[in-house]
């Protein structure tokens, strides 16, 4: 299990990270979220012993994280580490080795992941020389070639399109079962949304709403209603409870305060030509711009 307790980092007179405190079981996918500053790679860093932690103590298993456990990390970091004048193979060779890894292991590993995701015919290709996506699968391959007990994923899928988001997806989820200790970060929460059961949001250093997803939709009590019909947003936007009506090319999306609303609402449209009446819970992106925006106004 991965632990933090009570982790401050300053740098000089900066709060970069404020008393944080969660833990990461085995086979868990958590998301560590936030804005651009809120603090997420320094405890990203602080978490691979790349940083030392003003106060507060970080732990793998019950033990501090020093050289004695990374080769049981991977890192995947947001902007690209890759070397760009080595082929793919001398990248995977390099990576594998500072991990530990023995060449025939490596060059084992590397080809079956190659071929995993698609790309064994740029085994002797430079880096410079793939396309972006292409280089993030390399990234992605790099950080995951020694079987991390520990694995960081910082914005894993920039650049790549739906079906590779897929692959990847498939992979994250697939190393999880093997008891993996997975944390990932994206501005993407409807990526964040595709695995993670539990996430903490970060503002400024400091954990503004954490705990698992489904229990944090549960009690924010907002909820959307999609409308497809013969109905106007005229005639709904009146009734007390909605805050906000949104029109799509063949739909309206309400915004209601909570579920006491539906019944108004189902009131007013149940004589109409009605073909959808369906009441969702919100995304996950819109309880973090509302709750970072909240943190804000305090």
């Amino acid at each position: 299990m991965l632990k933090l307790e009570n982790v401050t980092k300053y740098y000089g007179d900066f709060l970069a990270v404020d008393n944080l405190s969660f833990e990461v079981k085995e086979g868990e996918i958590f998301g560590l979220l936030g804005v651009n500053g809120a603090g997420k790679t320094t405890t990203f860093r602080m978490i691979i012993n790349l940083l030392d932690p003003t106060s507060g103590k970080i732990t793998l298993d019950g033990k501090p994280i020093d050289y004695s456990v990374t080769d049981k990390i991977g890192f995947l970091t947001e902007e690209r580490s890759l070397l760009t004048k080595l082929t793919v193979k001398e990248q995977c060779l390099f990576y594998g080795t500072l991990k530990g890894m023995e060449e025939e292991q490596i060059l084992d590993k590397m080809k079956y992941y190659l071929d995993k995701f698609g790309v064994s015919e740029y085994e002797n290709k430079k880096i410079k020389e793939l396309s972006k996506g292409n280089q993030q699968k390399i990234q992605f391959i790099t950080a995951i070639l020694n079987e991390p007990k520990l694995l960081i994923l910082d914005e894993p899928f920039s650049g790549l399109d739906p079906f590779n988001v897929e692959l990847f997806k498939q992979e994250i989820v697939e190393m999880s079962k093997k008891g993996s200790i997975i944390i990932f970060s994206s501005h993407r929460m409807e990526h964040v949304e595709l695995f993670c059961k539990k996430i903490v949001i970060l503002l400024k250093g400091k954990n503004v709403l954490s705990g698992n997803i489904k229990d944090i939709k549960e009690k924010y009590r907002k909820k959307n209603i999609f409308i497809k019909g013969d109905v106007s947003k005229d005639e709904l936007q009146n009734i007390d409870g909605v805050n906000e009506i949104i029109e799509h090319s063949d739909e309206l999306e309400l915004k209601i305060k909570d579920d006491t609303v539906v019944a108004s609402v189902f009131k007013k449209i149940k004589n109409k030509n009605i073909t959808k009446f369906v009441v969702e819970e919100p995304s996950l992106n819109e309880i973090f711009i509302s709750k970072v925006g909240e943190s804000y106004e305090k």
